[in-house]
């Protein structure tokens, strides 16, 4: 399969490369197109077959599931059964934006869709691309992240390029995704609300709008075998670069991965060091990235993906990785980081 790239203007995109990528999704073809958070690989979210297409182009797990994407409120309710009180409020707070619901789904939603499950992910991006894109289509668009399942989330067109060229029918470019992290997921289909993927819509945004918001257990330590998910990467493996990453944890963490780093280089390992800009010139190790400021946790999450994908340009073997507060932004870099490295945590004294 030969895939076509289109350049896009972020904020006008060029009408007529629109319709030809709704045309390839009416037509059951897949498309990937930048939103506010990640790049998403597009299928026609009521075409069994094309969302069949979406799991094998990225060898994704069949119980994983998908994301429906609409580009107006009135499209929500042919896809839903219920909408809830709380998830009204939610909706007129955050919508469009980065936030993803799970409601209750309508019989015409594919299981291939929902993993089996009788609850559906929705989401009303912000980014022009994508909502023109949904709304020329004339259909919810189902889309997870545009990458190889398992790797770092890609944030830019080269990523998916990288991953899924040969594979897929057509690629928008609209540039580098402002926000970086997946959208958060909350399940407003239970009281109260959880949140099953942290993102830029934080705990602490939710609660201004409903009195109570939940965490899922699961967000930050490792599902069990039988775990099924209610939301896309929940349950396996994700944004990792080849190399073993390793999260540090303590307050002497830099003393901790230098000497770590130290060992792995005398053993001829390859080791590179997630780090930030407070941090970055105090460690010795064979490529040192920083993801940004620790004042500035938007910042990191932005850069997070982006920096992981460069160790695997730089072939390294072990990755250290620097920590970030459990508090607003930095609960979803920490979730994903924890999933990057399989939930190794090496604590120091």
């Amino acid at each position: 399969m030969k895939t076509i790239q289109k350049k896009v203007d972020a904020q006008y995109p060029d009408a007529d490369i629109i319709a030809q990528a709704a045309q390839i999704l009416q037509h059951g073809g897949l498309v990937a197109f930048p939103t506010e958070t990640v790049y998403g690989l597009g299928a026609n979210g009521l075409d069994e077959a094309a969302c069949k297409g979406i799991y094998q182009a990225k060898g994704r797990p069949s119980d994983n599931p998908l994301i429906l994407h609409i580009s107006h409120i009135d499209e929500l309710r042919p896809i839903v059964r219920d909408i809830p009180k709380t998830a009204q409020k939610l909706m007129d707070a955050f919508w469009p934006g980065p936030l993803t619901m799970i409601f209750p789904k309508a019989d015409c939603v594919p299981d291939t869709v929902t993993g089996g499950l009788d609850t559906v992910a929705v989401r009303f991006p912000s980014h022009p691309v994508a909502m023109a894109l949904i709304h020329k289509a004339g259909l919810p668009i189902a889309a997870p992240s545009a990458n190889t399942s398992g790797k770092p989330s890609p944030t830019r067109a080269e990523h998916v390029a990288l991953d899924l060229n040969g594979k897929i029918d057509m690629i928008l470019d609209g540039g580098t995704a402002a926000w970086g992290l997946e959208s958060t997921i909350v399940d407003v289909s239970v009281t109260p609300p959880v949140i099953l993927r942290p993102g830029a819509v934080t705990k602490e945004m939710m609660e201004q709008v409903v009195k109570q918001i939940a965490i899922d257990p699961t967000l930050l330590q490792k599902p069990t075998a039988d775990f099924r998910p209610k939301a896309p990467g929940m349950k396996y493996t994700h944004y990792a670069p080849k190399a073993d990453v390793f999260l540090v944890q303590g307050d002497n963490f830099v003393d901790v991965i230098n000497d770590l780093a130290k060992k792995q280089k005398a053993a001829g390992k390859k080791v590179g060091v997630l780090a930030t800009d407070e941090t970055k010139v105090n460690y010795d190790a064979d490529v040192v990235l920083s993801v940004g400021s620790r004042e500035n946790l938007e910042e990191v999450g932005t850069n997070l993906f982006h920096v992981l994908r460069q160790f695997d340009a730089w072939d390294t073997d072990v990755v250290y990785a620097e920590m970030f507060p459990l508090s607003g932004e930095g609960l979803a870099i920490m979730n994903r980081l924890q999933k990057s490295a399989g939930y190794r945590v090496i604590k120091s004294e």
